[in-house]
């Protein structure tokens, strides 16, 4: 059986680019204007010759109205119940935001695996969010570049 992995975080970090490269094909749209992906997306995908259940999740927003908004986060959360490992995406170029601090807090009350990647880290600039990374709390940030492969 694969293990499933939830990717998530806020809004235009890169899961959408992430889930794609992992399942190998494009199957979720991806698009530099936030709330495209509104609703969870399951596929079967690897990282080396580990086979896994991927779900692309729709930006967190900490709203909870009867907004698009609040829906694409109780698609997040459910995704967060479903999955066995969450991969909480930042954007290294941005920094640690104060959604991506709200959504941390979340995250430590779901006692599962939190492993925290710090994408778009492809540039110089990237540096000092990978290292303001380390106050989220889930320990060494994997720098990444889900556009580039890296």
């Amino acid at each position: 059986m694969a293990l499933k992995v939830a990717i998530v975080g806020r809004p235009n970090v890169g899961k959408s680019t992430l889930f794609n490269r992992l399942v190998g094909k494009r199957l979720a749209l991806v698009d530099d204007r936030p709330g495209v992906t509104r609703d969870r997306r399951y596929a079967d995908g690897n990282i080396g010759d580990m086979d896994l259940t991927l779900i692309d999740t729709a930006g967190y927003e900490d709203v909870t109205d009867d907004s698009l908004e609040s829906r694409m986060r109780e698609q997040t959360e459910a995704a967060l119940e479903d999955g066995d490992l969450i991969l909480f995406m930042m954007d290294a170029r941005e920094g640690v935001t104060s959604l991506d601090r709200i959504f941390a807090d979340r995250l430590r009350k779901q006692h599962k695996p939190v492993i925290l990647l710090a994408n778009k880290s492809e540039s110089r600039e990237s540096g000092g969010g990978i290292g303001e990374a380390y106050a989220l709390g889930f320990g060494e940030p994997v720098a990444i570049s889900a556009e580039h492969g890296e």
